[in-house]
């Protein structure tokens, strides 16, 4: 069964004091924990536990290549 996160509990996954680190990209949820890249929730002055479809789409160099291969944990409420 595949969770479903608020906004505000998506938060909390924030990467920050032991706590995973998930962002959401177009309503799915990503664990980007054992990226070195995402290293304390921070990357590029983004903060994990956010949805951050506008930048990826709009700023990222790297497009949606970026999460092949990045665990699934759910979806993000609507």
């Amino acid at each position: 069964m595949t969770k479903t996160f608020t906004k505000e509990e998506l938060s909390k996954y924030d990467g920050q004091n032991g706590q995973p680190a998930y962002v959401a990209i177009e309503g799915v949820v990503y664990d980007v924990s054992g990226k070195d890249a995402w290293k304390g929730g921070h990357h590029h002055g983004n903060q994990a536990g956010q949805d951050l479809t506008k930048v990826l789409i709009n700023l990222s160099p790297h497009g949606k290549k970026v999460l092949d291969g990045l665990p699934v944990v759910g979806q993000l409420a609507g």
